[in-house]
C-alpha cells in the first residue's frame, strides 16, 4: 500500500470570536474531526458550500492556521513537532494556490520577481541561474518569457493565474493545495488552467488537494473527493462514483445543482430548506439534520452523530445507508 504523502487525523480548528464584547461568546467550530489523506501524485478534491470549512482546512494543512487539535503529517512527519527552521524548509514541498490570483501577487513587484523569490529564499540556484529559471517557469505555465519583467496589473485573471502556478512551481512542490483555483475565471479561461494544472500533475509527479464547489470541475480533475458539510467530512470515496451515485443526501443535493448541457436530461432538482446551522452552535445529532427529509421520521438522526462506515466502494456518514 502506498504510503500517504499527507495525512490528517481528527483535524479540529476553533475559532475565538474577536472583540471584547464577544469575551463571552462560544467558539466558532469551523473544523470537526477531518480525517483525510493524499497519495503521492494523487489529486483530492473537497468540496461542499460556502462555510463548510473547506479552505480551514487547506490552510491548516499547510500551517497556515495552527490547528486546535488533530494531527497533519506530510512525508511521514508530524508538522506540529518540526522546529521554525524545519518547518519552513518543509513549507518549500508544500505550495499553494490562491482563489484570486490578482491579491496573491505583489502588485509593486514584477512577476519575474515574484517567481524568483521562493527559489532566491530556499537557495535553489545561484542567482546567475535565476533569471533563466524564472523564464522556463513561465514558459511551462504557457507565458512569453518577456512578461517577466511586467507588473501583475498588466495581465489577465487566467494569465495571473498562470503567474501564481508559475510561483508555486519555482520551488519543486511535491503537494499543492489549490483553493479554488478556476472560481473566479470565465468558463473558458477554467478550461485551459484544469488542462494546464492536469499537465503538470503529469509531468511532475504532483499531488493537489483541489478545494472547490462546482462538482462538475472536481469530477474532471480529482481522483478521489471529500464532501464537506459544517466542518465535517459527510461522505469520501473514488470521485467519479460519487458524483454519479452519491450515496449522503448531501451529496445528492450538491449533484442535483449541477447543470447538464442537454435540458432534455435534467434531473430533480433537491432544494435544500433553511439554512445550514451555526458553527458556533452546531446541533448534537447529524449536522445536516435539520434540512434532511431523514431526520423527519428518525430521531437517532437528531440524537446520534453518524461516524464515517464503509458503503460499498465509500464511506458515508448517515444512519440512513449501508
Amino acid at each position: 500500500m502506498t504510503t500517504p504523502l499527507v495525512e490528517v487525523r481528527d483535524l479540529v480548528k476553533h475559532y475565538r470570536p474577536a472583540g471584547w464584547f464577544n469575551r463571552n461568546a462560544p467558539s466558532i467550530r469551523a473544523v470537526e474531526g477531518v480525517s483525510l489523506e493524499v497519495a503521492p501524485g494523487e489529486t483530492l478534491g473537497l468540496v461542499g458550500e460556502s462555510g463548510s470549512g473547506k479552505s480551514t482546512v487547506g490552510r491548516a494543512v499547510l500551517r497556515l492556521e495552527v490547528p486546535t487539535g488533530g494531527t497533519i503529517r506530510f512525508e511521514g512527519r508530524d508538522l506540529a513537532d518540526l522546529s521554525p527552521a524545519e518547518l519552513r524548509a518543509t513549507r518549500r514541498r508544500m505550495q499553494v494556490i490562491f482563489q484570486d490570483p490578482f491579491g496573491s501577487l505583489n502588485p509593486r513587484r514584477t512577476i519575474g520577481a515574484s517567481i524568483a523569490e521562493g527559489i532566491e529564499i530556499h537557495g535553489l540556484a545561484p542567482a546567475a541561474e535565476i533569471p533563466a529559471r524564472v523564464d522556463a517557469l513561465l514558459e511551462e505555465v504557457g507565458l512569453d518569457r518577456n512578461y517577466r519583467h511586467r507588473y501583475p496589473h498588466e495581465f489577465s485573471g487566467g494569465q495571473q493565474q498562470r503567474i501564481g502556478i508559475a510561483r508555486a512551481l519555482a520551488v519543486e512542490p511535491a503537494f499543492i493545495v489549490c483553493d479554488e483555483p478556476v472560481s473566479a475565471l470565465d468558463v473558458s479561461i477554467q478550461a485551459q488552467v484544469l488542462n494546464l494544472l492536469l499537465d503538470l500533475r503529469e509531468r511532475h509527479g504532483l499531488a493537489y488537494l483541489f478545494i472547490a464547489h462546482d462538482l462538475a470541475i472536481v469530477r474532471r480533475i480529482a481522483d478521489r473527493v471529500a464532501v464537506m458539510y459544517l466542518g465535517t467530512i459527510v461522505e469520501t470515496g473514488p470521485a467519479r462514483t460519487v458524483i454519479s451515485d452519491p450515496r449522503h443526501p448531501y451529496t445528492r443535493a450538491l449533484v442535483s445543482a449541477v447543470p447538464h448541457p442537454d435540458p432534455d436530461r435534467q434531473g430533480d432538482r433537491i432544494v435544500l430548506e433553511g439554512e445550514p446551522p451555526s458553527p458556533s452552535a452546531p446541533p448534537p445529532g447529524c449536522p445536516f439534520a435539520p434540512r434532511c427529509f431523514h431526520s423527519q421520521r428518525d430521531r437517532r438522526c437528531d440524537q446520534e452523530r453518524p461516524l464515517l462506515r464503509m458503503v460499498e466502494d465509500r464511506q458515508v456518514a448517515c444512519h440512513h445507508e449501508g
